[in-house]
């Protein structure tokens, strides 16, 4: 039986076309279509229901040591109100998951993929043993929405009661939207602008009308799976069991940034320094078609005419208008302008080894 949010008829009366998600109904795109929900994040606004994803409240006097010892980020960093991207690793420096960090007074919380929320929660409950620590999942209680793009501020500050304007980037306030207390986390997943909410899951249709009001003189969009999918393709984030999974490492998948050995032992610390020194076998790169074709998961990528690599996620994009790919090859073809192949339906077609994000996040600019 497939998890609905509390939205899933507000999405279905809405025309939207619904499918399975980590075990959840969610829109993938609505009549619009998704270019145009991708479009509308990338030049005005759009309102995504992520309340798919899982929440953990993390407490308890070693509520920061235990988050130490899982998190590859130094979250000894985090000031009051700071939100951080990070990893969690297993002993051999695979990747558990991808997760946001929010400290939150004496405690913090956890969000995690949805697909992952299950597992996420048992091995956290198992390494929290020893800790004086609680970890208690929130999810079912919290609904998360995500409003991205350039107006997403405006947009958000015609119905709150906080200057959304002294919010820096990765950090949070709490205030009221449309009358709900909500957390509002200068975060996202687009490479755009935006805040993700998080608040009481019984006004989810309240919150979610009233944003939807107060944009449409800006062109927001409500958004699907779909669009959400190409916007963070183009600013490279990785998406679980795509880019990073529990056979990848945060080095070879090129997020080391968020791996801060010199913090001291953490869960997965000693593989990931023999990665480091080692150097990966393979790395995440991206590719652009030379010739015309759809590079998509799972096709090999061919070096010299063998099969040396693989597609982890590709697609025309939208913002570009070319076909590219981020894949896995091993790290002496790494180079950028290193000519591969890709085998697109048993042919296979050019592509090059191109720069990375192929569309910057505001935050980098």
């Amino acid at each position: 039986m497939m998890n609905k949010t509390r939205l899933y008829d507000k999405h279905v009366a809405a025309g939207a076309r619904m499918i399975e998600f980590a075990g959840w109904l969610l829109p993938v795109h609505y009549p619009t279509g998704p270019i145009a929900e991708h479009h509308a994040v990338r030049t005005a606004a759009g309102l995504f229901d992520i309340d798919h994803m899982g929440q953990f409240m993390v407490h308890g006097p070693d509520a920061l040591p235990f988050l130490q010892r899982v998190m590859t980020w130094d979250i000894a960093t985090l000031e009051p109100d700071d939100a951080h991207y990070s990893l969690m690793c297993y002993a051999d420096g695979t990747v558990v998951d991808d997760v946001f960090v929010y400290r939150r007074d004496e405690a913090y919380m956890v969000v995690v993929n949805a697909a992952n929320r299950k597992k996420d929660l048992r091995w956290l409950s198992q390494q929290a043993r020893g800790f004086n620590v609680q970890v208690v999942d929130v999810s079912d209680e919290t609904y998360m929405l995500a409003v991205q793009g350039p107006k997403a501020e405006a947009i958000l500050q015609r119905i709150t009661d906080v200057d959304l304007s002294q919010v820096p980037r990765f950090t949070s306030i709490s205030g009221r939207v449309a009358g709900v207390f909500t957390l509002l986390g200068r975060t996202g997943y687009t490479g755009e602008d935006g805040f993700e909410l998080f608040f009481s899951a019984d006004q989810a249709e309240h919150v979610w009308d009233a944003i939807l009001e107060a944009g449409q003189e800006d062109g927001l969009l409500p958004c699907g799976l779909a669009a959400r999918d190409s916007l963070r393709f183009e600013a490279c984030f990785p998406l679980y069991g795509h880019e990073i999974h529990a056979e990848i490492d945060p080095i070879s998948a090129r997020l080391g940034y968020f791996v801060k050995t010199k913090k001291g032992p953490f869960v997965g610390r000693d593989a990931l320094l023999k990665v480091r020194l080692e150097g990966p076998k393979q790395k995440l790169v991206g590719l652009e078609m030379v010739e015309r074709g759809v590079p998509r998961e799972g096709y090999p990528v061919l070096i010299e005419g063998e099969e040396r690599g693989h597609v982890t996620s590709g697609m025309k994009s939208p913002t570009l208008n070319k076909f590219l790919a981020l894949a896995y090859v091993p790290s002496e073809y790494s180079q950028i302008g290193t000519e591969v192949e890709v085998l697109i339906h048993g042919k296979p077609k050019k592509a090059v080894v191109v720069k990375t994000p192929f569309y910057v996040p505001v935050y980098r600019r």
